[in-house]
């Protein structure tokens, strides 16, 4: 099993302690890419997937890296939801 692979699986148990790093890693995986909404945005990042035509806006955390659980399960809905995971 592959890195990435591994950082799925880790994704599915929705851990408590999943970085923003580990999750850009996660949506490039899944063919995501960031498009900032401009310098009004704040903390606010979206994530399209061009393939399949869709996005996902998402809050960078701060002051640390760790991302908030509702984000972790928010982010896991929306890969179900398009059949991802």
């Amino acid at each position: 099993m592959g890195a990435k692979e591994k950082l799925v699986e880790r994704f599915k148990k929705k851990p408590k302690d999943f970085t923003y790093e580990e999750t850009i890693s996660l949506l490039a995986h899944f063919g995501y890419e960031i498009h900032n909404k401009g310098a009004t945005s704040g903390s606010r990042v979206r994530f399209k997937n061009e393939e399949k035509g869709v996005y996902i806006d998402i809050h960078r955390p701060h002051p640390g890296s760790i991302m908030k659980e509702w984000m972790v399960k928010t982010i896991y809905q929306h890969l179900k939801n398009n059949n991802l995971i």
